[in-house]
């Protein structure tokens, strides 16, 4: 009489439990969750309809690069030159659609093809090279700062580009990349729309298709991954060049927001992308987050810049608090992960 076979631990069911600790976000929507709270009792007008949706304006700015952002980070790498990479595609469509004397429209197809060319070049340069991300972004970073400046001195004589506001075409960009509707006594910009369909994208890239197991497959290691089929080096120029699109996205939200553009704009907006990615549970190691995260690390860094402002403290303390955030973040994820491995 044969021995009875041995029950596979991996068909086992798992419990509702185990599965929730198991979700990177999980830390994030806590930390949330306690800052929500603690505003509400800090500052009277938190809980205003139209205050709340000043704190979602402000997440969608951050969120709609911490979703690409996010995505890169769970790839296993970094992207230095995002938060200028969103000033470089507002200046390019409106100093071209301005010195072309030309439809809007043509400036920000431009803007949206050149934006592309460099994310391609920031994972190009990657795969070629095998330099760490952190030594080619930070090249394009300080390449990107200097000709955002030098060009728009050398074309419009100062720091800043002229108005397009009178040029054909504004209405309809505007319409689309900064327009704005009334909920009753409430109003919400297109940001906040932009954003949720960037991470329901997001979010149904990584769990629903192959080129999400990719791009966790590469987190977790680069020649593993390889070994097994997974397409790396196009794994990392389509991440990067996720970025880049988001980049042109946020541009042209600020292009169209306030008609003209600062060539000194998005210089260290960089970190606060990585630090909402983190802060909604991604790895600096990679292989490990979601896009859903880096949703709650952008409200999270939304509540906080306006909760300060709402309880009328001193601005000075909100990076205090985002850097106390961060570190709570890592330590509670760290935390959750290592609950979840011992059950």
């Amino acid at each position: 009489m044969s021995a009875p076979a041995l029950a596979d631990e991996r068909l086992a069911p798992t419990s509702l439990l185990r599965r929730l600790l198991g979700r990177p976000e999980l830390g994030a929507v806590v930390g949330a969750a306690a800052v929500f709270v603690f505003f509400s009792f800090a500052a009277d007008s938190f809980l205003r309809a139209s205050s709340l949706s000043t704190v979602l304006y402000s997440a969608s700015t951050i969120g709609i690069m911490a979703v690409p952002v996010a995505l890169l980070m769970i790839g296993g790498e970094f992207d230095l030159s995002a938060g200028v990479m969103v000033t470089t595609s507002a200046l390019l469509s409106s100093m071209f659609s301005y010195q072309m004397t030309a439809n809007v429209w043509v400036g920000v197809l431009v803007s949206l093809l050149v934006t592309l060319a460099i994310g391609f070049f920031n994972g190009f340069m990657l795969t070629r090279t095998k330099l760490p991300s952190f030594i080619i972004t930070l090249g394009t970073f300080l390449m990107l700062t200097g000709l955002n400046l030098g060009f728009t001195k050398l074309i419009s004589g100062s720091v800043s580009t002229k108005t397009i506001a009178d040029m054909e075409g504004f209405s309809s960009a505007r319409a689309l990349f900064a327009s704005q509707w009334n909920v009753g006594s409430v109003t919400l910009k297109v940001t906040i729309l932009w954003w949720l369909v960037l991470v329901a994208v997001a979010t149904w890239i990584l769990l629903r298709t192959r080129a999400g197991n990719w791009i966790f497959a590469v987190g977790g290691g680069a020649d593993a991954a390889r070994a097994t089929g997974v397409p790396v080096v196009k794994t990392r120029i389509g991440l990067y060049m996720g970025v880049a699109l988001c980049a042109w996205i946020s541009g042209q939200h600020i292009l169209f927001s306030f008609d003209v553009v600062q060539s000194g704009e998005g210089v260290g907006n960089e970190f606060l992308y990585i630090i909402a990615a983190v802060i909604g549970g991604c790895l600096m190691t990679g292989g490990y987050g979601s896009a859903i995260g880096s949703a709650v690390g952008a409200f999270i860094f939304g509540m906080t810049s306006n909760g300060i402002v709402y309880a009328q403290w001193n601005p000075d303390w909100f990076k205090f608090f985002l850097g106390a955030m961060l570190l709570l973040a890592t330590l509670l994820n760290a935390w959750v992960r290592k609950r979840a491995e011992a059950k």
